[in-house]
Order: C-alpha cells, then sequence, then structure tokens
C-alpha cells in the first residue's frame, strides 16, 4: 500500500541507522553514531511519574483520516454529511464504529476512543508536526518527534534501537527536529508485506560473507591496539565499546530476528488478516502491525508504523474500501495479540493522522481536510478501557465535548512514559526548549 499522501510534499531521505558503505571497515558509521549518541545523551534526573508505558506502537495514518466513516459515525445527520457507511455496534454498549471496523468493534472494550481531538492547521506537513511535536510549526525551530524525544531521554534496550519507524518515516517530522541525528528513528526500507521482505541493514553487503566481516573487524583491532599503545590513553578503548556494540546487533541472532516474520504461524498470520480475505487482495496493515509487536517485544522503546493513504479529496469511498478493511482486521489482531501475550498493559498502542476530513462530502465524491475535530484511538499503557473520551457535535464537525488540543495530547503521552513534558531539552546555541510548552495531563484519559 503506498504510504504517499495525494497532496504533494518534499520527499524524505531514509536515515541509515546501519550504514552499508563499510569504507573504513564494517559498521564504521553505526559505531559514530553510537558514540556520538552516548557523548551527546543527556539522562534526565527521575522525573518522579511513574511511567505506565514501557513501549508505544504508534500507527500513523497518513494524508487524514476520516473520523465520521470510522470511529465517530453520525447515523442521524443528513446523508451528504454521515456518508454511505453503516454504523454498528461494539463490545461496549451505546459505542459505535462504522461498518468498515466490524473486528475492531469486537474489541472496543480495550480502547479508548477520544472523539474531540482538535488543532488549526489544514496543511499536511503543519498538520503533521503539531501531531507528532506536540508544537504548533515554527520557522525558527523544527522540534523533535515523541520518538526522538523517548530515544533521547531513555536510550536503547540492549542492543535493539530505540525508535525505529516501519516501513519508512513518510514525514520529516517523525525525526529528531532540533536533537542530534542520534535520536533520529531507524527505518526498515521495505515493507515487512511484500515477499522476499528483509532489512538491507542488518545483512553483509554483497561480496562481504562472515570470514571477510571478521577480517575487517581484526584489522581494525589491529590499528585500534597499535593507537592504543602510542597513546596509553582510554579514548581508543571507549570508541571501541561503541563498535562492538554495533557488531553485536549485526552478529545477534536474536535481535535479526526480531526484524523478520519468519517463524510466526498460520494462526498469527491469520489473526493480523496477512493473507487474502474478503475483498483484500494484497494486504499490508498485518504484516506491518505484527512486526511492530515483535520489535517491541525485543525492547525497541517506541515504533511508528505508517500505514495506507488516506488523502481522499474524490472518491473517498472507493478510496477507503479496501485500505479501512485491511486496517481493521491488523488492527483487532494487533490488540488481541498484545493482550493474549500480556504485554498491552505495558505498551501504549495509538491511532494518529495529522487531522480529520470535512463532515460534508464534497461535489467530487470525496472529503477534505478538517483539524477542528476529529478521531484519535488509543489502548494499553495506563489508558482506560472501553472508553469514549469527548465528543464531536452532530454533524462531526466542531467539539462538543472535552476538546483535546496538540499540547494536552502529547502531555498525556509523555506522562504515561514517565516522562515530565514541563522539563527541557538542549536547542542548538544551548537554549533550553520544553519538551511541551503548553497544554497539560488529560487525566480523563488514563486508567
Amino acid at each position: 500500500m503506498n504510504n504517499r499522501s495525494v497532496c504533494p510534499g518534499p520527499s524524505v531521505g531514509r536515515r541509515n541507522f546501519l550504514y552499508a558503505g563499510w569504507l573504513a571497515g564494517a559498521g564504521l558509521t553505526l559505531g559514530q553514531m553510537l558514540k556520538l549518541e552516548a557523548s551527546e545523551e543527556q539522562r534526565p534526573e527521575s522525573s518522579g511519574i511513574s511511567a505506565r508505558a514501557k513501549s508505544v506502537i504508534h500507527i500513523y495514518l497518513q494524508g487524514g483520516f476520516a473520523h465520521m466513516d470510522s470511529f465517530d459515525p453520525k447515523p442521524d445527520a443528513p446523508l451528504e454529511y454521515r456518508g454511505i457507511l453503516d454504523p454498528i455496534s461494539t463490545s461496549v454498549p451505546g459505542m459505535q464504529f462504522s461498518s468498515h471496523m466490524r473486528e475492531t468493534a469486537k474489541v472496543a472494550d480495550r480502547l479508548t476512543v477520544v472523539r474531540s481531538m482538535s488543532h488549526t492547521e489544514v496543511d499536511h506537513q503543519r498538520g503533521e508536526h503539531s501531531m507528532f511535536t506536540g508544537y504548533r510549526p515554527s520557522p525558527a525551530l523544527v522540534y523533535p518527534s515523541m520518538g526522538s524525544v523517548v530515544s533521547q531521554q531513555y536510550g536503547p534496550r540492549g542492543a535493539m534501537p530505540p525508535y525505529v519507524v516501519v516501513p519508512t518515516a513518510g514525514s520529516q517530522y517523525l525525526g529528531s527536529g532540533y536533537l542530534s541525528n542520534a535520536f533520529g528513528p531507524f527505518a526498515l526500507g521495505a515493507d515487512p508485506a511484500r515477499s522476499g521482505f528483509t532489512v538491507r541493514d542488518l545483512n553483509h553487503p554483497e561480496g562481504i560473507d562472515n570470514a571477510r566481516f571478521a577480517a575487517r573487524r581484526d584489522w581494525k583491532s589491529l590499528v585500534d591496539d597499535h593507537f592504543r599503545a602510542i597513546g596509553q590513553d582510554d579514548a581508543v578503548t571507549t570508541m571501541d565499546s561503541f563498535y562492538q556494540k554495533a557488531y553485536a546487533l549485526l552478529d545477534s541472532p536474536e535481535s535479526k530476528a526480531a526484524f523478520s516474520l519468519n517463524g510466526e504461524s498460520d494462526a498469527t498470520r491469520d489473526l493480523y488478516g496477512m493473507r487474502p480475505w474478503g475483498p483484500i487482495i494484497r494486504p499490508s496493515a498485518g504484516a506491518r502491525f505484527l512486526i511492530a509487536r515483535r520489535l517491541i517485544e525485543a525492547g525497541v522503546r517506541f515504533v511508528t508504523v505508517t500505514y495506507g493513504a488516506w488523502d481522499t479529496h474524490s472518491y473517498h469511498y472507493r478510496g477507503i474500501e479496501t485500505q479501512l478493511p485491511d486496517l481493521d482486521r491488523a488492527f483487532a489482531g494487533l490488540i488481541t495479540d498484545l493482550d493474549q501475550r500480556g504485554l498491552l498493559h505495558s505498551t501504549l498502542v495509538l491511532i494518529t493522522s495529522e487531522f480529520g476530513r470535512t463532515p460534508r462530502v464534497n461535489a467530487g465524491g470525496g472529503r477534505d481536510h478538517w483539524p477542528r475535530v476529529f478521531s484519535v484511538v488509543m489502548a494499553g499503557g495506563g489508558v482506560r478501557r472501553g472508553h469514549v473520551y469527548g465528543a464531536s457535535d452532530s454533524l462531526a464537525a466542531e467539539p462538543a465535548d472535552s476538546p483535546l488540543g496538540v499540547e494536552d495530547y502529547a502531555h498525556t503521552i509523555y506522562h504515561l512514559l514517565g516522562i515530565d513534558a514541563s522539563s527541557s531539552l538542549m536547542s542548538p546555541g544551548d537554549r533550553p526548549q520544553r519538551i511541551v510548552t503548553e497544554g497539560h495531563l488529560a487525566e480523563g484519559l488514563l486508567a
């Protein structure tokens, strides 16, 4: 499934966490990155906030996701507002979803649906910046994404990178902003739903077998020993530890296995809707969500999964007729799988988009950009279960109750992760910047 919005935007270069050039020895750039990460990393003092979520799976629906055709149907609105999809009941009395969300309706008792998300940015990129960072866009500074802040605050667990995007970032605002690039995401770079999927940077380049890889590592050790003997300094020894960490990731079968779907049972693949079913001939969401679960299990702290192309200015219902059922089954499978494995209580799962879509269907059968009110979904990680937070009005056009701004949303996410959003990070020029400047904790979202 294509992850590019219909509306054009700047291309986003893929950040190679494990660069495969290998000109100066295997893993050189990764080693330099790890050194940079350690030298610039400023671990915070204890925030005093108990972390309820240890990991995050963030599902990003790029282009603008239609709230009234998914999590906030309006069956009593005029046809040109309510659209052609019927509402269906869920496992929570009184909570309804659209008819394309049948599987998610069954796990609604494990979700919180926010129906009052709101901001003012009608442009894709400005909306992305707002939702990913908790800041309205500024001409002076690009703020770091939540994933990068988590990476900076907590660092990696073991050999796994702390922040991963599946399959690619899709937006420049999922990056590290004013923070070091060391805290940006590692991108898989390939769709795990495709046949023969591999993460290129976790394999030796063509022509470099295990023996040659080991030889290059030995050559580097000889050079390091020479300079260590001359300088009698521990700088080389310190640097060597970063290279060893890079080699450990490249050599670790367990770490590499987390980036693969090998070994998953047919039952699990069916749970995530990974094989053709009903109208879905080429499912894509399930493989992405399943690899996200594997990465979380392996120690990654923050995984952002991009899925779909939701910028449906025309032929809206044709555009979502296969995407939405694919998302539905894969998301319900993810929630069920995490719950069965005992991971949902410690994993915060999010579905977000940069904004919603217009409550009224336009003359071209589409829906346009609409940031005034839209829906996001939260589950696990200290969030209430079987709950609707806030409400939109009768036309899904404006917040009617408990509007949730991007600052409030960001504060709440950081709180669940044990991070004090009012604390500061250092931007260029040694200028302190609060993680989130405004907003407050939305206590109604907490379990």
